[in-house]
C-alpha cells in the first residue's frame, strides 16, 4: 500500500518556501507499493528505492534560520527538506542519492514531515533512536 507523508508546515516561513515551488497537498514523502523512496520539494526530489535505506531516527529543535527551504548540510552531504524548526526523520542511505543540489549525492536526508513516528517506523527505524534529542 501506497503510503504518503505530508509536511508538518509552519506558516511563518511560507515566504520562504514558496520560492521553492512548495505544495502542500502534494509534497512530502511517499513510499509506494513498488518499493519506491520519493521525497518532493516543490522543483525538488529525491528518489531511491527503499532497501537503500538504512535507518532513520527523529531529530528536534533546529536552528531558526537553518530549519526552512531545501539545503545541503555544511557539516557533511546531507540534505534537508524543512518546513519548521521543530522536528523532522533523518534518514540514512547506504548508497549516495543524487539531487538538483549536489548530483555527487548525498549519505542523508532530513524531511519535517507532520507524522514523524509513522515514517521512522514504515522505514524500520525507532522513533526515538540513539541520534534523536528530547524537545
Amino acid at each position: 500500500m501506497t503510503r504518503h507523508f505530508g509536511y508538518a508546515i509552519d506558516k511563518r516561513y511560507l515566504p520562504l518556501l514558496v520560492p521553492f515551488g512548495l505544495r502542500r497537498s502534494k509534497d512530502g514523502v511517499t513510499l509506494s507499493d513498488d518499493g519506491t523512496f520519493l521525497a518532493t520539494f516543490g522543483f525538488l526530489k529525491l528518489h531511491t528505492p527503499v532497501e537503500n535505506i538504512t535507518g532513520a531516527h527523529i531529530t528536534r529543535d533546529y536552528r531558526w534560520w537553518t530549519a526552512a527551504g531545501a539545503r545541503r548540510s555544511a557539516a557533511d552531504d546531507g540534505l534537508t527538506f524543512g518546513t519548521n524548526r521543530d522536528a523532522g526523520v533523518c534518514v540514512h542511505f547506504a548508497e549516495k542519492v543524487p539531487s538538483a543540489l549536489r548530483p555527487r549525492g548525498h549519505s542523508a536526508l532530513t524531511v519535517t514531515v507532520s507524522d514523524l513516528e509513522g515514517l521512522a517506523s514504515a522505514l524500520g527505524g525507532a522513533a526515538h533512536g540513539p541520534a534523536a534529542q528530547s524537545s
